[in-house]
């Protein structure tokens, strides 16, 4: 799906959260719940080449549930977009991937990337979810706001274990 201007895109991502609220509704499982939200996010967002998680075990992020290509392991806190999303517990937005020193490569047609920190509600680490896109400039402050209520409300339903 491709928007023509940001308000359509805002009623795409309230529609986004009005499924996520419903698909998860009578479902708590971490597993089931990251694995269908991340198929959602894949439908709902234009020029996808990878929408999953990065689990945090207490010392790195392990790969998760997505769609995509086969992808890296395992990410060090502070390393790539995801380790430093972890780390500072923050959004980050990369508008082009290869004007980012710190970046990672698990895929060659990832050109932008928007990491969102998934925390507990006391705040600790629990991982993070990764877009990737096949454009520059994919993500803007509209897909910080909602995928961070998108994170929110899967903190809610889920047991993370």
């Amino acid at each position: 799906m491709n928007w023509k201007n940001k308000q359509e895109k805002k009623e795409a991502y309230e529609i986004f959260l009005g499924q996520t609220k419903a698909l998860l509704t009578n479902e708590n499982n971490m597993i089931a719940n990251l694995a269908n939200t991340s198929a959602l996010l894949n439908d709902l967002l234009p020029n996808t080449v990878f929408s999953g998680y990065y689990l945090y075990d207490g010392k790195e992020l392990i790969l998760g549930p997505f769609q995509g290509g086969v992808s890296c392991v395992r990410i060090q806190l502070g390393k790539g977009v995801c380790g430093l999303s972890a780390q500072a517990k923050k959004t980050v937005i990369v508008d082009d991937v290869k004007n980012f020193d710190n970046y990672i490569s698990c895929d060659s047609r990832a050109k932008s990337e928007i990491v969102v920190p998934i925390l507990a509600k006391n705040g600790d680490l629990l991982g993070v979810l990764d877009l990737d896109a096949s454009i520059e400039a994919a993500y803007d402050e509209l897909d910080q706001e909602y995928l961070e209520k998108f994170c929110e409300i899967l903190v809610e339903k889920t047991q993370f274990v």
